[in-house]
């Protein structure tokens, strides 16, 4: 029982460092001059970052609340792409770590996020 509770406790703990750092990033890319010329840098249309935004919100909405387990898979599949998608292209315009490190960071707090939520909801399919 105690082991159920502190792996309840980290999952909660990282998944809001997950949750937050996404919510961040959703506001940046809304709302910050040079975020959006991070986005020209990358090649991508304007219009993407605003939809990549929406959808940041609304997976991290999926991820805290009671809703079924098949929508946080979408969720964290969607981040997952997200994530990979991002350190992809920045490597491949030649960026550095300074560039492509939060995407790294934010992909370990990904998947312990998942790893928790699956050891702790794994056997529940909704």
């Amino acid at each position: 029982m105690e082991s159920t509770k502190a792996k309840t406790i980290v999952y909660w703990i990282v998944t809001a460092l997950f949750c937050l750092q996404m919510s961040f990033t959703a506001y940046a890319e809304l709302r910050l001059p040079q975020v959006a010329e991070a986005f020209t840098h990358l090649g991508f249309p304007g219009y993407f970052r605003v939809e990549l935004s929406w959808a940041k919100l609304l997976g991290v909405v999926l991820l805290v609340a009671p809703v079924p387990a098949r929508l946080k898979e979408w969720a964290y599949a969607g981040f997952a792409i997200n994530l990979a998608s991002a350190l992809i292209a920045h490597v491949s315009v030649g960026d550095g770590p300074e560039a492509w490190g939060w995407a790294a960071a934010t992909g370990a707090l990904w998947g312990l996020s998942y790893f928790f939520w699956r050891r702790l909801h794994g056997s529940e399919r909704s």
